[in-house]
């Protein structure tokens, strides 16, 4: 089997070694079972996925704890570009990479990701269910109705 070239790097903030970008997709985390292994307290066992689409990296959190960030923003799932901040617990890297797709491509993950924001984090735990739409928030005639509990019937 032929060894791929890189594509592309996780650059530390602050120092340390380059972390080169060799297949996909790879998990991050703290398990030795990751692809790449981040042995700090803030990094939960499997952090998150990085998966090479359509000539761009995307970066997906895999439950974890402390989240993952790209350019300061919370996220479940994001296409990253050339030169993008990672966040990964407390970690921060940039990314770079030779973009081989077209802008274009980034209209699939479009609609990728905006399904994600379409349920809430409750809904997704299965801890609440998706709002109701107005119509069914109106109150019935019934529900409208008091009764007087002192009120005598024995006329």
């Amino acid at each position: 089997m032929e060894a791929k070239q890189p594509n592309g790097a996780l650059i530390p903030k602050g120092g340390g070694d380059n972390i080169p970008l060799t297949r996909s997709p790879l998990t991050l985390g703290r398990r030795d079972s990751c692809d790449i292994c981040l042995q700090f307290s803030n990094i939960s066992g499997k952090h998150c996925e990085l998966t090479f689409k359509s000539g761009f990296w995307v970066l997906r959190d895999l439950g974890s704890t402390n989240g993952v960030k790209v350019n300061g923003d919370r996220t479940e799932k994001k296409v990253l570009q050339d030169g993008d901040i990672v966040t990964i617990g407390k970690r921060v890297f940039t990314i770079q990479f030779e973009e081989t797709g077209r802008p274009s491509d980034l209209e699939e993950f479009a609609d990728e990701v905006a399904a994600i924001f379409q349920q809430s984090l409750l809904e997704k735990a299965g801890l609440a269910h998706p709002p109701r739409n107005s119509a069914s928030r109106k109150s019935k005639p019934h529900e409208n109705l008091k009764f007087d509990e002192d009120e005598d019937d024995d006329d």
